[in-house]
């Protein structure tokens, strides 16, 4: 591609559309995982004892399943982003290429 149908490719409607698509999908998703994670922390920070607190009559703390759900966070975050990725910014990538290929 040449400059000018790089050119023409930025102004084009989904193109942008695309572009904000991806960006706000991106930072609503980094934003829920860093909310999360720094809550952990803080809640590390200000309350360690709340972590180490017994769940019944067993060894299990609550630590326990917080690392677990915090895990299971991430791969559901992941598998959005790859939903996602795959319908609606894969379908505007497409466009775009038939259009300007």
């Amino acid at each position: 591609m040449d400059e000018q149908q790089l050119e023409t490719l930025r102004h084009h409607p989904d193109f942008r559309r695309l572009v904000a698509t991806k960006t706000r999908l991106t930072w609503t998703l980094t934003a829920v995982m860093l909310t999360a994670y720094f809550s952990f922390v803080l809640l590390l920070a200000f309350s360690p004892s709340t972590l180490g607190l017994r769940i019944g009559a067993g060894t299990v703390t609550l630590g326990i399943p917080v690392a677990i759900a915090f895990i299971l966070l991430a791969f559901t975050l992941t598998a959005v982003y790859v939903i996602k990725a795959n319908g609606s910014i894969d379908a505007l990538n497409e466009t775009l290429k038939e259009h300007h290929a």
